[in-house]
């Protein structure tokens, strides 16, 4: 599927690729967003002070100008590498990907579907844990019961809160108070959408755990720091008021709300 997004358009993704010790597969994931069917996109590669390669390896790479790099000088968690990518970030939408080929880039396009045709304010990729996929039973229980905690806290109704693959507003994300530095980031982020006000699409996407031993890193103790994260965000009133006045008009709706204030100027 082909998104039109022009190259001169005002609508880009970011794409905020977190990295600690990802050597491996790191190359083949930045490579894959290099191939997306849209043109207006950057990455941004934040190293979380490897030690396996991936700092050396990434010094050395020659990425083209749309592809930037920023080393952290010691180990602070997905959360608070996401939160240097996002300093940096130039498009209208970010999103996160893993560096380990759990998700596809090219599922990034459908994402962008309803964000653009304006039936959407955020996006998350929905993963299905089939049998073949799943990492294990007790991983997807914990997801599972996590996703139910926000949906009681919150009275909503998601399927998978810690999925990697979310499109959000840049303007948006930044004004959300977000504080956590680990992977209950994941759940933070979508108490503090919910919070505002935010309307959460979801679209189904394919998924590949890897294994322990290939570098998963989420634990059960993660599992209750995400626990403890939704309970503080329900109730610590730093809410962003009216959310939604920074989710960006789509790029149709607002082509035809100049028309017709040109249509009115001129009569």
């Amino acid at each position: 599927m082909v998104i039109a997004l022009e190259k001169n358009s005002s609508v880009g993704v970011s794409f905020f690729f977190p990295v600690y010790n990802d050597e491996a597969h790191l190359g083949e994931a930045v490579e894959s967003v290099m191939r997306q069917t849209f043109t207006n996109w950057e990455v941004l590669i934040v190293d979380d002070d490897s030690t396996d390669g991936t700092r050396e390896w990434l010094q050395a790479e020659d990425f083209p100008p749309n592809v930037r790099v920023v080393f952290h000088d010691h180990n602070r968690g997905k959360g608070a590498a996401v939160a240097t990518a996002l300093a940096h970030a130039t498009g209208t939408y970010a999103a996160i990907m893993d560096a380990d080929l759990e998700y596809d880039p090219q599922q990034i396009a459908p994402l962008l579907r309803p964000l653009l045709a304006g039936d959407a304010d955020v996006v998350y990729g929905v993963r299905g844990f089939e049998a073949h996929s799943a990492y294990s039973f007790w991983y997807v229980v914990g997801n599972k019961a996590v996703t139910l905690a926000l949906n009681v806290l919150f009275n909503a109704w998601l399927s998978d809160i810690m999925t990697c693959m979310k499109v959000v507003p840049t303007a948006l994300w930044r004004e959300l108070a977000l504080r956590e530095q680990g992977f209950a980031f994941e759940a933070e982020i979508t108490a503090r959408l919910l919070g505002a006000g935010i309307r959460i699409h979801e679209v189904p996407i394919s998924y590949q755990a890897r294994s322990r031993e290939a570098g998963k890193k989420l634990t059960a103790a993660d599992g209750l720091r995400v626990v403890r994260t939704l309970l503080r965000t329900r109730f610590d009133g730093r809410d962003v008021a009216d959310g939604e006045r920074y989710v960006p008009a789509p790029p149709g709706r607002a082509a035809d709300q100049g028309a017709r204030f040109a249509r009115h100027v001129r009569r």
